[in-house]
């Protein structure tokens, strides 16, 4: 029988809960669907503690659901690997650059590590033209291989457990599963006319006047924002100093309550259970479009604006095959979300108006999400890197038969 594939993935902790989100999804998909041996190399516990609440901050080594978590400082790193052997598949997240005493080790192997820059996730064109190029380093006999997650199909896909769907499905089809999910949340179960938001965004210019269009909305919205998401733009408008989880906040037909920071699985759960789902970043927004809701995502902003670039490559992969008048109304709302940190608001339609236009045309945007969702799943991340691998794999011992 084959022994387990090993495996380390690096990862610095940038935006808090993205890049760690993305890499302990990954781990935990490659020890539990594929029985490899997976090492996590987290510089910055504390944020991986508040993902998820198991991991203990102050240990160097622990285990976690069978992956090994090792905390990445600048200490471990300041003598050669003695107890370290580089794994066979070395996977840097997000080009965070590996210890220079573990690239040595990686040197010094005689079949050396198959190396993987996991980059971050975009729908721009020129994505599928860089996936799986190969990068030779320029002093040392290794090569590092450029993967892209994307939505395109030549691309590298997105992270999607194999049970993840089903999982949804399930949850979504069964109200007393939704019921004991409120309850467990201390949220009062959903009111037959209400709509439900969840609310997960960078500091926006734009969300005070998107909280009063809901304050003046004829139906009520209940808005649940997590914790440390956007508090005092939330106190500011309910004319508060501060808020904190549990605050009940109210105004007009729009109710706001602050959730305690929820753990990914739960988060997982909020975004089946509500109606529209407000994300930011990389993984809660690719886990918005596994709820098969509508959502509004808001990018991480970039200077010179080259982040809205990107959200309009996505806009127009997400839109492909919905009438035109759809569409725009759909780009009005997110690019007026988006223009915050960014632009002048004059250019872009008001929030007020884009969620009225929305509304107007809520149930084609709720099974085009479904839609959507459905479209996506056939393009695994995991799978599409497991077989690069391979491939790379059998070009190795070629090159080492050749060598003999």
């Amino acid at each position: 029988m084959n022994k387990p594939i090993t495996c380390d993935i690096f990862c610095t902790v940038i935006d808090n809960f993205g890049d760690i989100g993305v890499c302990w999804r990954l781990a935990k998909q490659l020890t539990h669907e594929h029985g490899m041996i997976v090492r996590l190399w987290v510089d910055d516990l504390l944020s991986f503690c508040r993902l998820h609440p198991i991991i203990c901050p102050d240990m160097p080594i622990q285990d976690c659901f069978g992956v090994e978590i090792r905390h990445w400082s600048s200490s471990c790193f300041e003598i050669p690997f003695l107890n370290v052997e580089p794994s066979q598949l070395v996977i840097e997240a997000f080009a965070c650059e590996l210890p220079e005493h573990y690239v040595a080790e990686m040197v010094a192997q005689e079949y050396k590590s198959i190396w993987i820059n996991l980059e971050y996730l975009s729908a721009e064109e020129w994505v599928a033209g860089c996936h799986c190029l190969p990068s030779p380093h320029p002093t040392l006999p290794l090569t590092k291989y450029f993967f892209f997650p994307g939505f395109a199909p030549q691309t590298g896909g997105l992270l999607l457990e194999q049970d993840l769907i089903a999982r949804r499905d399930a949850f979504q089809s069964e109200p007393h599963t939704q019921a004991a999910f409120w309850r467990a949340l201390g949220v009062p179960l959903p009111k037959s006319d209400e709509m439900r938001v969840s609310m997960f965004c960078y500091e926006n210019i734009a969300l005070p006047e998107l909280f009063c269009t809901w304050s003046e909305s004829n139906f009520p919205v209940l808005c649940l924002v997590s914790e440390g998401c956007v508090l005092s733009q939330v106190a500011s408008f309910f004319g508060r100093e501060h808020v904190e989880a549990g605050d009940t906040l109210q105004c007009g037909n729009l109710e706001v309550r602050v959730l305690p920071f929820i753990e990914q699985d739960r988060y997982d759960e909020l975004m089946w259970a509500c109606d529209i789902n407000f994300v930011r970043g990389e993984d809660s927004f690719v886990r918005a479009q596994w709820a098969g809701k509508p959502f509004v995502w808001h990018i991480y902003p970039q200077q010179d604006c080259a982040h809205i670039n990107k959200l309009s490559s996505f806009m127009e992969l997400y839109c492909l095959g919905l009438q035109l008048d759809i569409a725009q109304v759909l780009n009005n709302l997110w690019e007026g979300w988006n223009i915050g940190n960014s632009a002048d608001q004059a250019f872009f339609p008001s929030s007020k108006q884009a969620w009225k236009e929305c509304l107007a045309h809520k149930y084609l945007w709720q099974r085009h999400s479904r839609d959507w969702s459905q479209r996506l799943s056939g393009n695994s991340l995991v799978l599409n890197l497991l077989n690069f691998v391979k491939k790379i794999d059998r070009i190795h011992s070629l090159e080492c038969k050749s060598d003999i």
